[in-house]
């Protein structure tokens, strides 16, 4: 008797702490304590919120960096548990594919760079998505924002993937107001779909705000008590271009420099969008019986605001600053909270963990790379997962190698490829890992000005063999791999075994028929049948025409060399990994090349 009194009383305080929770707007519910030692059993499956972000780096969140204001995001992992051993993939498409399908980019094809809007290419047909597997277990699956997963053809499209309903854009990046996107000069459409429909007129409203006010409709109208919610706010910001409203602006205003005072403002913009949804998660009924993950997609892009200081590299590399991501889960199902894991997560594991949780048989889906991680997660229990294959992208391979930078591996592993693994506590890179210095926060007006130098890699020149031990050395500052052959020859054959395993890759030329002039002025799919695709589809082969196609567009920015707020934004390409600092010996010459490669940024594989 004197038990289920007190569970009464515990359910009617809960019950009146909710029920004032709910009359105060954009606030977050005040945890006790004792609350962390309360879990709430579902009487079914749990709703599922997952919010990724887009080139969110390491050290862009209040938690690992106070002079970014991210209250919510702060409190709700402070709630939960921070994930501080976790792994996206260096850029969007990579990440995202291995979100949904939960295997590594060898075996879908999709090693080498992103999807391009032009592209006649997409997510493989044939492989079951997460948000199919959870439809299967009777779940509604919605999707807000950003896709990225190719369009070519209409079976392509989010509604065809998996979910119920999508609204959101195509393509890799648009302007946050106009929904513009471009892939090159001239080649510019309009990109914001409801369904499988372009949705004109929408324009004008800044787009985290519109995609948090869809969220908060979905929420609104769906009952969820009699059916578990998917729902997938896959937000562009942080991503370029660096547009933010000027009210977010002014806080950072005693930010010197000019591209890390907006990209901070729209990291606040995306703090404050998750306050939001996660208060209507809480005046629609949905929390108690919530998950809440929290990711980036990769690390940070330096040039453009981010940062992922104190860790080595950026976007587009695979050093731990374009692979280590920041994330989180907040849920009250989880049954230890308010702590920190160190536990090996890689984004693969989403597929299988969510599945799980769905109460959905992952034994349906075979060739999982990814690891159920509920268990680590909620309780704390040691993780299963003791390595991450980061990629092996055959098309990337360096030209030219250094005496002693690893040619007697050869045998093993051609280590002129561009890849990287993690056993255990090591990490091995090969070919051309990307940029890879030590960028710290951007504070000064005129960075990177001339003490940009005191952290720049001089070393490496040449080498194509590279040893960490990250769990001792996480800002990968002491190679290893002179000292620990034998650390090295047993990650190389690692690599040679996941290669065994690759399906070849697939990168398709641009088809001129995607041009949003040919299509009405808008980004849509252009394939109708198996026969149109014929003449397109294939596996990538360099050819003559690059370096000259590639040297017309670099001699465009060139030519430009102004302000990327005057520039249409060259939306949908990614930072290549080999575009690093390589001209301008004089001070002049080095300030021009930073300003080309932020032009540059989003233009390159």
């Amino acid at each position: 008797m004197h038990a289920l009194t007190s569970l009464s009383m515990v359910s009617l305080l809960s019950f009146g702490h909710l029920s004032m929770e709910w009359t105060k707007s954009n606030q977050i519910k005040e945890h006790t304590q004792n609350d962390a030692s309360i879990t709430f059993e579902p009487k079914q499956p749990p709703h599922i919120i997952f919010i990724l972000t887009d080139d969110q780096g390491f050290n862009d969140i209040g938690y690992h960096n106070p002079d970014i204001r991210t209250p919510t995001l702060d409190k709700l992992a402070a709630e939960g548990v921070k994930l501080e051993n976790y792994y996206v993939q260096p850029i969007c498409t990579p990440s995202r594919s291995q979100l949904m399908t939960g295997r590594y980019q060898i075996h879908t094809g999709l090693q080498h760079s992103i999807i391009r809007p032009r592209q006649p290419s997409c997510l493989p047909l044939d492989m079951t998505t997460l948000p199919q597997r959870l439809q299967e277990a009777g779940y509604a699956t919605h999707m807000v924002g950003k896709w990225h997963l190719g369009f070519y053809r209409k079976e392509c499209l989010p509604t065809r993937r998996g979910f119920h309903s999508y609204f959101g854009s195509l393509t890799g990046s648009v302007d946050y107001y106009t929904y513009g996107s471009c892939d090159g000069p001239g080649l510019c459409g309009y990109d914001l779909h409801e369904g499988e429909t372009v949705a004109w007129g929408r324009g004008g409203k800044f787009s985290t705000h519109l995609y948090t006010q869809r969220v908060r409709k979905i929420l609104s109208t769906h009952h969820p008590a009699r059916q578990p919610l998917f729902m997938f706010l896959s937000l562009q910001a942080v991503h370029t271009p660096l547009q933010s409203p000027k009210a977010y602006i002014y806080p950072y205003r005693g930010m010197g420099n000019v591209a890390r005072r907006k990209y901070a403002a729209m990291v606040s913009i995306v703090d404050e969008a998750v306050r939001n949804v996660t208060y209507a998660l809480r005046k629609y009924g949905y929390y108690r019986n919530s998950v809440l993950i929290f990711s980036t997609d990769n690390g940070a892009q330096p040039f453009t605001g981010g940062s992922n200081w104190p860790l080595r590299g950026r976007k587009g590399t695979y050093w731990e600053g374009g692979v280590r991501g920041v994330g989180f889960v907040h849920s009250p199902l989880l049954r230890h909270r308010r702590r920190v894991s160190k536990a090996l997560l890689h984004i693969t594991d989403w597929y299988p963990t969510l599945v799980g949780l769905a109460g959905g048989n992952v034994s349906l889906t075979e060739g999982l790379d990814g690891y159920n991680m509920w268990p680590t997660i909620s309780e704390g229990t040691e993780s299963p997962r003791r390595e991450i294959l980061h990629n092996i992208d055959p098309l990337y391979q360096r030209s030219s190698l250094a005496p002693g930078s690893g040619q007697e591996a050869q045998h093993v592993w051609d280590t002129t490829v561009q890849a990287s693994i993690r056993v255990g506590d090591w990490k091995l890179l090969t070919g051309d890992p990307g940029h890879g210095d030590w960028i710290p926060p951007q504070v000064l007006a005129n960075f990177p000005g001339s003490w940009w130098n005191l952290e720049r890699n001089a070393g490496g020149t040449g080498k194509s063999v590279w040893l960490f031990n990250i769990t001792g050395d996480p800002y990968e500052r002491r190679d290893m791999a002179q000292q620990r052959p034998d650390v090295v020859d047993q990650l190389l054959a690692r690599l040679a075994h996941y290669n065994r395993t690759a399906v070849p890759v697939r990168f398709p030329t641009d088809d001129p028929r995607a041009n949003p002039d040919r299509n009405g002025g808008a980004w849509v799919p252009w394939v109708g049948s198996d026969k149109d695709e014929l003449k397109w589809n294939g596996i990538y082969k360099k050819g003559r025409n690059k370096k000259k196609k590639l040297c017309k567009l670099r001699s465009f920015f060139n030519k430009l060399n102004l302000p990327e707020k005057i520039l249409p934004h060259p939306a949908g390409r990614e930072h290549s990994a080999s575009s690093a600092l390589t001209s301008g010996r004089t001070a002049e010459g080095e300030q021009r090349q930073r300003r080309r490669q932020s032009l540059e940024a989003d233009a390159w594989p």
